[in-house]
């Protein structure tokens, strides 16, 4: 089984995009931003979610990297 939350590799132009279940939540520039966006996905206790890896899947770069590809 995938993972339900998906942060994509960097964009060119910085941010990452970040998904659950396939659903675009929004683009990312800082962990900050990815927990709020969780938060409104219903998940208000997500920060202890972003090292897990059955919960998050970190693509096309570190974990916690923002800068642009």
């Amino acid at each position: 089984m995938a993972e339900p939350i998906v942060v994509h590799r960097p964009s060119p132009t910085g941010g990452r995009r970040v998904t659950v279940r396939g659903e675009i939540l929004g683009l990312a520039h800082d962990d900050k931003d990815v927990i709020e966006f969780l938060r409104r996905a219903g998940l208000p206790d997500a920060w202890d979610l972003l090292d897990d890896p059955n919960w998050v899947e970190w693509q096309g770069g570190h974990a916690h990297e923002w800068d642009a590809a």
